[in-house]
Formats: structure tokens, C-alpha cells, sequence
């Protein structure tokens, strides 16, 4: 998915505790190295549950290659409710219980830092504690 201006701009400011440019830059580098990635056959399951995190916080809308544009679902439970403050804080506790969880899913241990992906990415944008879940180097933030 390409993040342009637009989808930025109508991201609710209460869904956010990180500015929306800086918000932006990660969500751009994640959608990047997700679309690279596949491009090489590789699936990044890290950028990848950043990617998906992103998306729901920000409402995006999601063009399938198949099917309709639909609302993004959250990352974990997968609701298709659109994200707001409670939305939000239900999902960041979702996303930490499966990540805390033992033994680990099959499912999920075949997809390696996926919802370690998605708690860096909700305590970041969310509670604003923690690091950003990626790196943005300035050419690759526009």
C-alpha cells in the first residue's frame, strides 16, 4: 500500500501519541520494505505487523488485489471496528497477551516477529513508550 498525503491527513489525532509525521515515516518505511520484500519472494513479518498495525490506527482503506477496498481490520483480533482511543487500548492488551502467550502458537511461531512487531508498534504510536518499531532514514521517510 502506497501512504499518500491524504491518508495521513485523516488520521484521527486521538488515535495517535506520536506526531502524524513522524507517524507517517514509519508507517511509509514499513509498507516499503513489505512491498520489497515480496518483490524478492520473502515475507518481512516484521515490517509487516508494523504495517498492518499502522494502517488500522490510522483508518486506512485497504485495496485487496481481489475483492473490494474495505476498512483495515485490526492486527489481532482482527475486529473490522475502525480504531478509536478504546478500540485502540483493547488491542494494544490483545496484542501484548498473544505475544506474552505459552506455548507459542504454531501460527504464530511461523511468523517471526510479527506481533513483537505489532506491540513495539501500539506502545510506540499508542502509550508513546519505547523506541519506533523501524528505522527511517530521511530519504526513505518521503
Amino acid at each position: 500500500m502506497e501512504v499518500t498525503a491524504a491518508d495521513v491527513a485523516t488520521i484521527p489525532r486521538t488515535n495517535l501519541r506520536v506526531s502524524r509525521e513522524e507517524f507517517a515515516a514509519i508507517w511509509r518505511v514499513a509498507e516499503r520494505q513489505c512491498a520489497e520484500q515480496g518483490q524478492r519472494g520473502v515475507t518481512d513479518w516484521h515490517a509487516g505487523g508494523v504495517a498492518v498495525a499502522c494502517r488500522w490506527l490510522a483508518r486506512a482503506t485497504v485495496r485487496p488485489t481481489s475483492g473490494p477496498p474495505r476498512a483495515a481490520r485490526s492486527p489481532v483480533t482482527e475486529r473490522t471496528n475502525l480504531a478509536y482511543e478504546e478500540q485502540i487500548e483493547a488491542e494494544f492488551v490483545a496484542a501484548e497477551q498473544l505475544d506474552m502467550q505459552q506455548p507459542r502458537p504454531t501460527w504464530l511461531h511461523e511468523r517471526p516477529g510479527w506481533s513483537e512487531a505489532i506491540c513495539a508498534t501500539l506502545r510506540w504510536a499508542w502509550r508513546r513508550a519505547g523506541p519506533a518499531p523501524l528505522q527511517v532514514d530521511e530519504a526513505a521517510a518521503s
